[in-house]
């Protein structure tokens, strides 16, 4: 995947529960999740498995998509990554 790519991502981790952010190098993102260096949300929870991911031209808009998918609920979360292209590698950057 390409660096420096704005994307807004969601991953799943060891509780069932997502979480959902913003970078702009994946690969990288989810290996520091994994290693206990991430969010704080994460570090309690590990490992992650990545789910979501979407690619945008800008940081403003991939932070737009996140804030409006962590207004959802569940359900809506998960309609939200059906209906998106969802990141089919997961297991790639992932150790579930």
């Amino acid at each position: 995947m390409e660096k420096n790519k704005h994307c807004f991502y969601v991953v799943e981790c060891s509780d069932g529960s997502y979480y959902a952010g913003y970078t702009n190098h994946i690969e990288k993102r989810i290996e520091t999740h994994n290693s206990g260096k991430g969010a704080r949300y994460t570090r309690a929870r590990l490992p992650v498995a990545l789910k979501y991911v979407e690619f945008h031209e800008d940081k403003r808009t991939a932070m737009q998509a996140e804030y409006y998918f962590k207004q959802l609920n569940r359900k809506q979360k998960e309609e939200y990554m059906q209906k998106g292209e969802p990141y089919v590698a997961t297991k790639k950057f992932s150790t579930k």
